[in-house]
């Protein structure tokens, strides 16, 4: 195998295309590239390895689909946006680099996306994808990093008394008896009386003034959820009367974009009429008016949705991922 450093490849393209998919992997679950695969990001929990005592963050992990190759518009918006160019000449661009890098795939070499991993093709014609772990794209986890920690050994004191006490154990003489030692026995009732009380005063003490500072905290708590409460009750929201279902998620099935809104209203008038719960989401960045089927919050619901709808209905039909609450 020939390993095409970025620099070999940039002969023949003329973008990087793996900093842009890098950039929006920190952003976006899935980054699809038109034409050729979508890479994915699964996030991952912190872990300890039992063995070497290695502590490693949470982390997103990569992974390729091939499957996934239609144009949700992510990709080519996010180049169009950051080189000042229209829409269609970065997907323009995208599918120039994308018959190039197939074709080095196609003479059994490996293709290098930096900081994402290694693609190439296997027996079977498939693509081969090596994830690259130098960049967590997790941006919770900003600034950590795996480290090591040595074994604690720990003492335990309780069962080395008990070895001293076996080997070397206690023994008691009886003393002579004497009427005195009811004297100091009373005195030492008396001591032991009056430290105890003044003892237990200062523990009340102690006690009651943890108590007040506890309360004085839990107060303040409460007094600043009821501001909170009193603020959003001061501002609600305007009633809305409308008969359609509400719909969430951030995953959309597009039906289409229009340019006049009358034809977008008529649009999702027909959808609705076929049974699909259509709605507008508003202005895209090109100012036209976008009609989807329904919203997901899933999105693997969502992509299975979107392939009914491509057999049975439109097959140009694509996935938007937008949160339509920012």
């Amino acid at each position: 195998m020939i390993l095409l450093s970025h620099s070999k490849i940039s002969k023949f393209v003329y973008m990087q295309l793996e900093t842009y998919i890098s950039d929006l992997l920190y952003r976006y679950d899935c980054v699809t590239v038109p034409g050729f695969g979508a890479f994915l990001t699964n996030r991952v929990s912190a872990k300890i390895h039992e063995s070497t005592h290695t502590f490693y963050p949470p982390k997103k992990v990569l992974s390729f689909n091939e499957q996934l190759q239609s144009n949700n518009g992510l990709l080519a918006n996010y180049i169009a946006e950051v080189e000042k160019i229209p829409y269609q000449v970065a997907v323009e661009k995208i599918a120039k680099q994308v018959k190039s890098i197939k074709s080095y795939l196609s003479e059994d070499e490996t293709i290098t996306f930096q900081n994402i991993g290694d693609l190439l093709l296997n027996t079977e014609g498939s693509i081969v994808f090596n994830p690259s772990y130098h960049i967590n794209y997790l941006t919770d986890s900003f600034g950590l990093s795996h480290f090591n920690s040595t074994d604690i050994t720990r003492e335990i004191h309780k069962e080395i008394a008990v070895a001293v006490e076996e080997k070397a154990p206690i023994a008691l003489t009886p003393e002579k008896r004497s009427n005195n030692w009811l004297k100091y026995a009373a005195t030492a009732v008396i001591v032991l009386g009056l430290g105890g009380l003044t003892a237990g005063k200062i523990y009340n003490d102690s006690v009651n003034q943890h108590n007040q500072i506890v309360q004085q905290e839990a107060n303040d708590q409460i007094e600043n959820k009821i501001q909170e409460a009193t603020f959003f009750i001061s501002n609600p929201l305007p009633a809305a009367s409308l008969s359609i279902e509400k719909q969430t998620g951030n995953y959309h099935i597009v039906a289409g974009a229009f340019r006049v809104e009358a034809n977008s209203d008529k649009k999702v008038k027909q959808l609705r009429d076929l049974g699909y719960k259509a709605r507008k989401i508003g202005m895209n960045r090109y100012g036209l008016y976008e009609v989807v089927y329904s919203s997901y919050d899933n999105r693997t619901e969502a992509q299975n949705a979107m392939y009914k709808i491509r057999k049975a209905h439109n097959k140009e039909a694509w996935l938007l991922v937008k949160n339509l609450n920012k």
